[in-house]
């Protein structure tokens, strides 16, 4: 009796960048809602869902730069783009913790920062009012 080989097809394996940002984006919103939970106050956890939303920003701009080998001229790029591809999960670009906008500036041809207003919704400012922003995210984890 002659056994028969199976030729079982393999995939490529491997993560795609989109699963990765998607477990990203799903690591980064348990943060914040265990932040929220551990910290104890609305306001803390306020800065801690800011700065895992400008991380998520940040992660998406990285990602349009890689794709157009360029950066992009607003965050509303990141859901309406040439090719209608959505670097965001959602529609429309989220909102900081407290309503206001990112502001988002490009500092030469490789080089951007995303910041939040704080709690107080203007430059500068102390405590939970204090700006936050992709450069300072390192130091204030």
């Amino acid at each position: 009796m002659q056994c028969k080989k199976r030729h079982v097809r393999r995939g490529d394996g491997g993560f795609t960048l989109v699963e990765l940002m998607v477990v990203i984006a799903i690591i980064a919103v348990l943060a914040t809602i265990v932040g929220v939970n551990v910290m104890g106050g609305l306001d803390e956890g306020d800065q801690v869902a800011a700065k895992a939303q400008i991380r998520s920003l940040k992660d998406a701009v990285v990602m349009y730069r890689t794709r157009y080998k360029r950066l992009p001229d607003s965050l509303d790029a990141l859901i309406n783009n040439p090719k209608g591809i959505k670097f965001l999960d959602s529609d429309e670009v989220p909102l900081d913790p407290w309503g206001g906008t990112y502001q988002y500036e490009v500092e030469g041809s490789s080089k951007f920062v995303i910041t939040s207003y704080g709690a107080d919704g203007m430059p500068g400012g102390s405590g939970y009012d204090a700006d936050l922003s992709s450069d300072n995210l390192k130091q204030d984890s």
